[in-house]
């Protein structure tokens, strides 16, 4: 189904305004354009054909295992290892959002893993933000408008975090908005990577973390703790931290663990991924169906949800469909999905009076369909 056939009370959520905070590059790319970049570089690929290279990444993606999840990447790496490779996935990236009805986005990715063919890490996230500054040039002249930033992303399993960091502190003023880790959760806590945060809270620089996806609770303490992070990517598992007693079929109450409480009282964003959190299993305690998802839960008790496609290639998805399949699971309106928004443009990694202006932004584009 395409995003246009995607309605709420008659209104088209492909049309309404929208940010995207949890959306990583390398795991974005168009099958065609994997294989043209795949192609100049003479790699195999699974698939000669786009719509089958596209079904081959989302069958393998939907594993339940987010080691297995991540293998896929594999490929799109592979064809991410030049300075025009990258550019050309960030600019293909700018306008899926913009063609998504995305108004804000923040590219994630790590730039470690792309030094196979000789480029540096500054290189990289040059040739990067070329390519975002190349998609949101041709977006505005289209009639379009978008902003966008680098979330430059340290792997935990590796020892490279605090060179990383000060890759992403020294592009601060040049498209580089915040910082995260990703990888293997387990086993990877991220106090292995105290030295890199310390520098970065040094520096007031903004940190999202990957953690209550593959791990739980400890993982998100030691994120927030020893990461000092202002976000959590993913975080859905923070409701291993509640109890739910219920004393008939009518009434239940729930009661919420010390972190947990902290998580919510102090508004810390969730960037949850509905999708992805199918595909990869982080919501195997609670089901295997979106309903099963703990994402209305954790939004009735007030924790800060924000909505994300994670990956939009593995998951054959993007922030409309996330937002649609959510409505249907949970029998959301559209005051919902703009409070979902709202939600992220209070959590974005940029000065307050940008925040504001993409909050006016957001209730402007849904008044102006209520």
């Amino acid at each position: 189904m395409a995003d246009d056939d995607y309605l709420l009370d008659g209104v088209s959520i492909a049309a309404l305004p929208k940010i995207s905070l949890h959306d990583h590059l390398d795991g974005a790319l168009r099958p065609q354009t994997i294989i043209e970049l795949a192609d100049e570089i003479g790699l195999d690929l699974p698939a000669s054909d786009a719509s089958a290279l596209g079904r081959w990444f989302a069958a393998h993606a939907d594993s339940g295992s987010l080691v297995e999840y991540l293998t896929t990447f594999d490929v799109t790496i592979a064809v991410m290892q030049t300075e025009a490779g990258l550019a050309r996935v960030a600019r293909d990236w700018v306008l899926d959002l913009a063609a998504d009805g995305v108004v804000y986005g923040e590219a994630r990715w790590a730039p470690e893993q792309h030094l196979a063919r000789g480029l540096s890490l500054d290189a990289a996230v040059e040739a990067v933000q070329a390519g975002l500054e190349q998609g949101v040039a041709d977006v505005r002249q289209t009639g379009g408008d978008i902003a966008v930033g680098q979330l430059v992303t340290a792997m935990r399993h590796t020892d490279s975090s605090h060179d990383i960091a000060r890759l992403a502190v020294r592009h601060r003023e040049r498209g580089v908005v915040g910082f995260d880790i990703a990888g293997p959760e387990a086993g990877f806590p991220p106090s292995r990577h105290r030295e890199a945060f310390d520098y970065l809270a040094s520096e007031f620089f903004p940190v999202t973390v990957h953690a209550g996806e593959a791990d739980g609770p400890p993982s998100i303490r030691s994120a927030l703790i020893d990461g000092r992070a202002l976000r959590l990517g993913h975080g859905v598992r923070i409701a291993e931290d509640l109890v739910i007693e219920r004393e008939d079929d009518d009434n239940s109450f729930v009661s919420l663990g010390q972190l947990a409480q902290w998580v919510r009282d102090r508004g810390i964003p969730l960037e949850l991924s509905p999708s992805s959190n199918l595909q990869t299993g982080a919501i195997a305690a609670w089901g295997d169906e979106l309903a099963d998802h703990p994402f209305d839960l954790l939004y009735q008790l007030g924790f800060q949800v924000t909505v994300n496609v994670d990956n939009r290639l593995m998951s054959a998805t993007s922030l409309t469909r996330e937002l649609s399949l959510l409505a249907e699971a949970f029998g959301y309106s559209l005051a919902d999905l703009e409070t979902f928004q709202l939600n992220a443009a209070e959590a974005a990694f940029l000065p307050l009076d940008d925040r504001e202006d993409l909050a006016d932004q957001i209730s402007l584009g849904f008044g102006a369909v209520s």
